[in-house]
């Protein structure tokens, strides 16, 4: 009989003699200690497979410690050359590849509180949850379009405003949804996998510090183009948009919360309610095309403004929308018997290399851009691709 239930059969029974009570405490005792012998046990092997761990991850991290320092050291010399118009040589990358942890997975410790473990990263927010903060702090229900035509035509019509090309924007959406993404696909999600690997959304994949960057530095932007498409409508449709409209400007206040700068923004993205709501513009029919486009097109100038005066391929666009302006740029203006030689690692901080298969499995520059350009190629056969090539 389980001791539980024996100390209620003693009660309820009445029986008081002391034999009977002696026994009750004995079997509650024993299974007191059993259940400590076995959390023990537990504790020692966690500790013992802990120590092994450790004593394999640890060498790694100091190896790899230095290896990204230099990896820093070096993209500090070449942006100060860049600014001082120096050339730039091999001797300014790290030639070697990083190094690879090869070793048993941190083990979990059973006597750790629920929640994120070493070593393991949050969820990430999902679509729900953009829409979800988005109306909690601004008021904000994006609107949504009732097909993907129609989002692609807006896509295609603020591009073509914009001056980028067909193929720069065909060649970005192929690239990164593999030519059949939709305006809300986010990064990781299937009909398999409710989970996402990275709030990037839409057709250029935009991270959600993107959004928060895009309302702060191009707020105004985004509400005059509301209020010309405001002026167009009536009835409904009108007071719908000017809520929209009232939405956005909180969005702006909230954004300016903080100073100017992308680690700001970062906080305020992944940190905030607010920051996470933010991110829904990207579903609205009416802001995300704009939004998507404004962030391609800063990459366009800022290759101009770093006197980089040929046109920029869809690859070459890609690698300054899949690594930041400044790091794509120092790819593209690289020669190319440099790109053969220059690990793809020079260009990523640990963090985003160690969760970028493509940059780890090409290895170099020079096969970083080939896989770009396959997978373009590959991309723009699909439907969605020839849907969105179809809308210009």
């Amino acid at each position: 009989m389980p001791h539980h239930r024996l100390i209620r059969s003693v009660i309820k029974t009445g029986i008081r003699g002391a034999a009977m009570l002696s026994l009750a405490a004995g079997l509650f005792g024993c299974a007191q200690s059993m259940g400590q012998i076995t959390a023990n046990a537990g504790t020692s092997d966690y500790q013992a497979r802990l120590a092994a761990y450790e004593a394999v991850h640890e060498p790694y991290v100091q190896a790899a410690r230095a290896y990204w320092d230099a990896v820093s050291d070096k993209r500090r010399i070449r942006n100060a050359k860049r600014r001082a118009n120096e050339q730039i040589t091999l001797n300014d990358y790290v030639l070697e590849q990083p190094p690879v942890y090869n070793g048993p997975r941190r083990p979990i410790d059973p006597n750790a509180p629920p929640g994120p473990q070493p070593g393991e990263r949050a969820p990430v927010p999902l679509v729900s949850d953009f829409i979800r903060n988005a109306n909690e702090q601004f008021g904000f229900v994006p609107d949504q379009p009732r097909n993907e035509i129609e989002f692609k035509r807006a896509y295609a019509r603020a591009a073509s405003a914009a001056g980028l090309t067909r193929n720069q924007i065909v060649g970005v959406y192929a690239f990164e949804t593999g030519g059949n993404g939709t305006y809300d696909t986010q990064a990781g999600v299937t009909p398999k996998r409710p989970t996402a690997i990275s709030p990037a959304l839409g057709y250029n994949q935009l991270l959600s510090t993107n959004s928060v960057a895009m309302v702060a530095e191009h707020g105004d932007q985004i509400l005059a183009m509301l209020r010309a498409k405001e002026r167009t409508l009536n009835g409904d449709a009108r007071m719908r948009m000017t809520r929209k409209i009232g939405a956005v400007r909180r969005m702006i206040a909230f954004s300016h919360r903080v100073p100017q700068g992308w680690s700001n923004y970062d906080k305020l993205a992944k940190h905030t309610a607010g920051g996470i709501g933010i991110h829904a513009i990207v579903l609205d029919k009416d802001i995300g095309p704009v939004v998507q486009v404004q962030k391609l097109l800063n990459s366009v100038k800022f290759a101009r403004m770093k006197h980089y005066d040929a046109p920029l391929s869809a690859p070459e666009l890609e690698l300054m929308n899949l690594t930041g302006d400044s790091t794509g740029l120092d790819m593209v203006m690289m020669p190319p018997d440099f790109r053969a030689r220059v690990p793809t690692a020079n260009f990523f901080q640990q963090v985003g290399y160690d969760r970028n298969p493509v940059a780890k499995r090409t290895a170099v520059v020079a096969n970083l851009i080939a896989d770009i350009d396959n997978k373009m190629a590959q991309g723009a056969q699909n439907q969605g691709a020839q849907e969105l090539a179809a809308a210009f």
